[in-house]
């Protein structure tokens, strides 16, 4: 019975692998110099959230012991595989040549494709001790590099698509790159302060990037009104994050990016535009955009007015939290910016 009990302690219950518990203990060993060097390579599954809410969670439990089997049988009689929690996985392998190509030839038994779906996986990889003599310097740096490996493999077009629709709107309005700049250097502030995933952020702040390219379908005539606007012309504004969504997704490496847009005018009382949407059915990124958004004009020069200082933009937003702004995105940008005011990235 106590060997069954220490055997689970070290197990996970899904997959059968060794959990974190398992790598912690065989991972200092490696870094007492207990074995041969080893290369620790961590693997986050690409493509696992889409399938998980296409088809529930008890095919994702069962994709997961899939490609955990897969992994074990890979490395079987010459390393020890892991998982990590959640779609996480990881390998501890005798290094043997290249570290990088160890790590992608075990990424190819994380992969499974169908009618539907695609499932691979980003991977970064370290050798021990070589590298990193300490446990969780070995997987701080192994995250490290899959993130960067996540990040490289997705971020070309994405970035891309991005620079022609930022270049687009500077081209329309020289003026507008200095807001823009502002208001994604901040929501990518707040995402992180919520700590929100990689890619989470990374959608958030290319939502702060984009979301008035729809402006671009307005005629000048309105956008340049000095006067206060009709009930016509408020009606072209309102269908700007409807066209921006629009513009957005028609480059796929954005499409997650697209709804962010299109919500990012809503209001947490429900009385924004275009849907109407209220509280938590308003997706948290354009929760996010729109706090940024508001202080930012609010602190920003006009032709018609001067801006106003940071704290009374503060104090505004406060005033608005649970009717224009979710609290807890207020309060969390509050705290963001009073961080970035202390190591002097705001004025």
């Amino acid at each position: 019975m106590l060997a069954s009990s220490r055997r689970e302690a070290l197990t996970d219950a899904l997959t059968g692998l060794g959990n974190r518990r398992a790598l912690s203990r065989d991972l200092e060993r490696a870094v007492a110099g207990d074995c041969d060097a080893v290369l620790l390579a961590l693997f986050d599954l690409d493509g696992f959230k889409h399938y998980n809410d296409s088809y529930g969670h008890p095919a994702g439990d069962a994709l997961l012991q899939r490609l955990g089997s897969k992994l074990a049988d890979h490395v079987d009689g010459v390393g020890s595989a892991y998982r990590m929690g959640g779609d996480e996985f990881c390998v501890l392998l005798p290094v043997r040549g290249d570290g990088a190509e160890q790590a992608a030839a075990a990424a190819w038994a994380l992969a499974e494709h169908g009618d539907g779906f695609t499932i691979t996986c980003s991977h970064g990889g370290v050798e021990v001790p070589a590298e990193a003599d300490e446990p969780g310097e070995a997987l701080r740096i192994a995250d490290q590099r899959m993130y960067a490996h996540k990040n490289g493999g997705r971020s070309s077009a994405r970035s891309q698509s991005r620079d022609v629709l930022l270049r687009a709107l500077a081209e329309r309005d020289p003026d507008l790159g200095e807001h823009i700049s502002g208001v994604a250097a901040l929501a990518e502030a707040v995402a992180r302060r919520l700590m929100l995933d990689d890619e989470e952020i990374d959608h958030i702040r290319h939502a702060a990037e984009l979301h008035d390219v729809g402006k671009m379908a307005i005629p000048d005539a309105i956008l340049d009104k000095p006067a206060p606007l009709d009930p016509a012309e408020w009606e072209f504004i309102r269908r700007h994050t409807i066209i921006g969504e629009r513009i957005v997704a028609a480059a796929p490496a954005l499409r997650p990016v697209a709804s962010l847009v299109r919500s990012s005018h809503e209001r947490w009382d429900g009385t924004g535009y275009p849907d109407n949407l209220r509280g938590e059915e308003i997706p948290l990124g354009a929760r996010i955009v729109a706090v940024c958004d508001a202080f930012d004009a609010m602190i920003a020069d006009r032709p018609y007015r001067m801006g106003v200082d940071a704290v009374l933009a503060l104090g505004e937003l406060g005033r608005c939290a649970g009717t224009q702004f979710d609290p807890a995105v207020v309060a969390a940008f509050t705290a963001a910016f009073y961080d970035r005011a202390e190591l002097g990235n705001v004025a």
